[in-house]
């Protein structure tokens, strides 16, 4: 009797760490951004101060929230196969791909991008095809992960990061239609754009793309030592 409530308390506290972790994370990538913190914590930090600060603290909680989840009681809902462990693995390069070649590009339809000024309509890139590449990539991680992992925690962490990409792009969206009075003829003349950077800027290119490829690594090797679960099957 008493081994059964103490195995009860531990599975309410893991489930009650769970939760914490949730609030915290939601409360993070909402409070900051929201003015009048924002724009306080801009001018004693710097547009970059800030963006760099607001990354750190973000990757430290969502750090903290999947290893919330791992720790939380086993509640199965499936089995995945061995294949969808690797379909995550060939997944997430390409999620890694996406961000080196769209992270801190001219971007002015979504965050993530940097000297939107400068935006070209009639060479956007990946933009042609995806206005917020950060979000799809959140989307596609969560996603193949939600697959790789069929227990109740996971399920609902990777399913609230799917649903939150998914309705994260459409508030954007929403957003950037005030503020930009030509978002609509931009974004109609950008899909039309060239999708293949002119050869010039194939060495930056593949700058890129190599940057993604060590991502991919620095990732498969972090994963074991930060998250507690090897990603390899």
């Amino acid at each position: 009797m008493r081994r059964e409530q103490h195995s009860g308390r531990i599975a309410m506290q893991g489930w009650g760490i769970f939760a914490a972790a949730f609030a915290v994370f939601f409360l993070s990538h909402a409070i900051p951004v929201r003015p009048p913190v924002r724009p306080w914590l801009v001018a004693r930090l710097g547009p970059r101060g800030f963006t760099a600060a607001y990354s750190v603290l973000s990757l430290a909680i969502l750090a903290w929230l999947i290893v919330a989840a791992n720790r939380a009681p086993f509640v199965p809902l499936w089995f995945a196969p061995v294949w969808m462990s690797h379909l995550a693995l060939t997944v997430m390069l390409g999620v890694c791909l996406l961000l080196a070649l769209t992270l801190g590009r001219p971007n002015p339809f979504s965050f993530g991008g940097a000297r939107n000024a400068a935006f070209d309509p009639d060479r956007p890139g990946l933009i042609r095809y995806m206005r917020h590449p950060l979000l799809v990539a959140l989307g596609v991680w969560a996603l193949a992960h939600l697959l790789a992992n069929g227990d109740l925690a996971h399920v609902i962490l990777f399913g609230a990061f799917a649903g939150f990409a998914l309705l994260g792009g459409r508030m954007i969206d929403r957003r950037k239609r005030r503020t930009l009075p030509d978002y609509d003829a931009l974004r109609a003349r950008s899909r039309k754009g060239r999708v293949i950077p002119p050869r010039g800027e194939w060495p930056a290119v593949a700058g890129r793309l190599l940057a993604g490829l060590v991502l991919y690594g620095v990732l498969l090797t972090l994963h074991g030592p930060v998250i507690g679960v090897s990603p390899l099957p």
